[in-house]
């Protein structure tokens, strides 16, 4: 299948794969789609685990971005539901080209893999950023989605959220881009001990579970070739789903599907403060467990029954 939308022509093929388990998936079957973004094979890496109606998890983004940080969930829903969990282009086991990552490349992979590959009104689990794209296809194409969850839901990056304003975002990313001072850069951020000091900041809640070796895991995600490079657009807001809060806001208004909001008790107050003003719309269905921005890999045990009741019930 070829489609073409204006500059950019998407085509995909999917194979299968045996069952695997590793530090980046599920434990269920890997599958590849085959997916071009402006005349650039993009393979796609995405798993599925379990039978029944089908629900797409969608992994937050961040520089260790992968479809991993939901096998809690996707372990638990897979009794009941057949679970889809991707890595997103430019992040975890997917192709990771020096591509100028964008939001609009972001919408349009999701709503191409929505229908190229789901093909039925499927359920969707979206952690951290990925609410603004699960709410968008769901508006597009209302067709496409049966019921969304958002986890500890966020739409702006890093960067803007510490009030960096576009230019000096975009000079981030260029440095961070750059073939010798980027690398050079990245690998500073990238360090163990970053990586733990952000993880206890405002990811994980109990710092117990930042052994060595989970920290070690999360720093190999870092290190594949090319890992830099849609990670920098994210921390500098270029994949940012939408660029005002209003924008983010009017997802909800009306609601294009049932939708319920997960709420982290430590996140961090700006971004309680959107996940409070979701939870206000009429419709919208809330619940507020323990957790930072990571609960959903962190507090899988308790999202996830949350989850599948939601699915349960809610026609």
């Amino acid at each position: 299948m070829t489609v073409s939308n204006q500059d950019t022509t998407t085509s995909f093929t999917k194979s299968t794969s045996t069952p695997a388990s590793t530090a980046t998936g599920i434990g269920g079957v890997i599958q590849n789609y085959r997916w071009t973004w402006n005349e650039q094979p993009i393979h796609v890496v995405y798993e599925t685990l379990g039978e029944g109606a089908p629900v797409l998890l969608l992994p937050a983004f961040s520089t260790v971005s992968t479809r991993g940080e939901m096998r809690g969930i996707a372990q638990s829903l897979s009794s009941q539901f057949q679970v889809i969990a991707l890595d997103w282009p430019g992040f975890g086991d997917s192709d990771r080209f020096p591509l100028e990552y964008q939001s609009a490349l972001y919408h349009q992979f999701l709503q191409d893999f929505a229908r190229d590959i789901l093909n039925t009104p499927t359920a969707i689990v979206a952690a951290g950023h990925a609410a603004g794209y699960a709410m968008q296809l769901a508006k597009n194409t209302p067709d496409s989605c049966s019921k969304i969850v958002l986890v500890a839901p966020t739409w702006r990056g890093p960067l803007p959220t510490m009030g960096a304003t576009p230019q000096v975002a975009g000079g981030v990313r260029g440095l961070v881009r750059s073939p010798f001072f980027g690398q050079v850069l990245y690998q500073m951020n990238t360090t163990s001990s970053f990586l733990r000091l952000m993880y206890g900041r405002h990811v994980y809640v109990d710092k117990s579970q930042l052994t060595p070796e989970f920290i070690a895991n999360k720093r190999k995600i870092t290190q594949q070739p090319g890992a830099r490079y849609a990670p920098a657009a994210f921390v500098t807001g270029a994949i940012d789903p939408v660029q005002e809060r209003s924008d983010f806001l009017a997802y909800f208004q009306p609601l294009p599907a049932p939708v319920m909001v997960i709420i982290g008790e430590k996140v961090p107050p700006k971004s309680r403060e959107e996940m409070d003003a979701i939870a206000k719309f009429p419709g919208v269905q809330s619940t507020t467990l323990p957790g930072s921005l990571g609960m959903n890999e962190e507090y899988a045990n308790l999202i996830a029954p949350i989850i599948k009741d939601f699915l349960g019930t809610v026609s």
